[in-house]
């Protein structure tokens, strides 16, 4: 019996959530083990045709050729995960999703008429079916893991919807916001950094996206009592998970 195929994709995206992959090492050689690399152009040259049995997808879909290039993906796969905040939400790039993307091109290139872009950025999952979405900017090497093994002996991948507030109790940070009044996140953002930035007395960012019991406008009032304005409080909001955030109820 052959093993099953593993193909990895890249589409709009800095490539940090597959280098992730590859900083798996040792756990990355005993996987080699158990499948068959298919398509990984970040690791190999090496290029295998589909159909795959599982297929990771980075990126987000930013142009005609990405909205294509998708669905000859999901067809070609059993399972399509998509990995990290590009591919589940969008990206920083969907920050243009807010702006007029022609006016980007013409302030940044010197021939803007040679780009072929869309007006916005989006997650995969607004384009094709997706099997299971794993958060992060870049995604965490421990899930990465945990839903690679999971599919790998058919299972639900073990990742919890809790928030980073939970991961802060856990290791017993103290809560920034509380004791400093710093702006934070963690209420609304999905576990799996370990929390670095609470640790460390900075307020969390929102790498991991809304977490799965997202009350922003209960935060919100929190965020202006710090200090924030409705402006600041915009432009904390839309960084890594921009259209992922702006999608919940402002107040």
């Amino acid at each position: 019996m052959s093993p099953p195929t593993l193909a990895v994709f890249k589409l709009a995206s800095c490539d940090g959530c597959q280098l992730t992959l590859l900083d798996c090492e040792d756990e990355l050689l005993g996987l080699a083990g158990q499948v068959r690399i298919a398509h990984f152009l970040e690791a190999s040259s090496a290029i295998d045709p589909g159909p795959y049995d599982l297929a990771l997808v980075e990126g987000s879909v930013t142009t005609p050729a990405d909205a294509e290039r998708v669905h000859a993906i999901r067809a070609a796969a059993h399972r399509l995960v998509t990995i990290g905040a590009c591919a589940t939400a969008g990206g920083i790039q969907a920050l243009r999703n807010f702006a007029d993307v022609e006016e980007f091109t013409r302030s940044v290139y010197a021939r803007p008429d040679y780009i072929d872009t869309l007006a916005t950025s989006t997650p995969v999952s607004a384009h094709v079916e997706v099997d299971f979405e794993l958060r992060g900017c870049p995604i965490d090497r421990r899930q990465l893991l945990e839903v690679l093994t999971a599919h790998l002996a058919g299972r639900k991948p073990d990742i919890s919807g809790h928030s980073v507030c939970f991961e802060c109790k856990r290791r017993g940070t103290v809560c920034v916001t509380v004791a400093h009044g710093t702006p934070c996140l963690g209420p609304v953002t999905h576990a799996g950094c370990g929390a670095i930035c609470p640790a460390y007395g900075r307020g969390c960012y929102g790498c991991f996206g809304p977490s799965g019991s997202v009350n922003l406008p209960a935060l919100i009032p929190l965020l202006r009592r710090d200090g924030m304005d409705e402006r600041a409080t915009e432009r904390f909001l839309r960084t890594f998970n921009a259209a992922a955030f702006d999608e919940e109820p402002r107040r």
